[in-house]
């Protein structure tokens, strides 16, 4: 679990570190603050993949309505997060996931709740793109999956070579390709 007094003193030590005074009128709560923020921003990094399979394993028998060879797609599910390597934002994220049910049809928002979790801790744009597949095939069980996310990093654009540029990852198990996305 994340140790949210620990972050506060740790954000104290950072302005300080910086060369600022944390005691003066507009710092005085910030580690207070950044640390309140961090709590929610890297909230997914307190339950596991599997845990997550629990917390959003509700799913709806298939009806008379559908198929199990009727393919789901969700676009441009926004999300953001934080590379591990320099705790840099990536932003302007989006997620597609596309599936086809294996008898079991899964809500559209809880695939959008997915995708928020995983992306919600120190994470590398490859993994979230992996560990999105394996939550959705864990509640699922179907055996075609896809997902493909898109995102900008401020590694890349606002230090280094300072550059901005668009990073696709994409994933799949089955038959499904990169084309259902276009």
């Amino acid at each position: 679990m994340i140790d949210e007094k620990r972050l506060e003193k740790a954000f104290k030590e950072i302005l300080i570190a910086l060369g600022d005074d944390p005691k003066r009128e507009g710092l005085k709560d910030t580690p207070k603050r950044a640390a309140s923020m961090y709590m929610e921003m890297f909230e997914g990094m307190n339950y596991t993949n599997d845990e997550l399979i629990d917390m959003y394993n509700k799913t709806f028998d298939e009806d008379y309505l559908t198929d199990s060879k009727n393919l789901v797609v969700i676009k441009d599910i926004d999300i953001f997060s934080h590379c591990e390597h320099h705790i840099a934002l990536m932003y302007d994220m989006t997620v597609d996931i596309a599936y086809i049910p294996n008898g079991r049809v899964i809500g559209l928002s809880k695939l959008a709740r997915i995708a928020d979790m995983v992306s919600k801790r120190l994470q590398l744009q490859e993994r979230i793109t992996q560990d999105i597949l394996y939550v959705v095939k864990g509640i699922t069980k179907s055996l075609d999956i896809a997902v493909r996310v898109r995102g900008s990093h401020s590694c890349v654009s606002a230090r280094g070579i300072k550059k901005r540029s668009v990073t696709e990852t994409f994933s799949k198990i089955g038959n499904i390709g990169k084309e259902v996305f276009i």
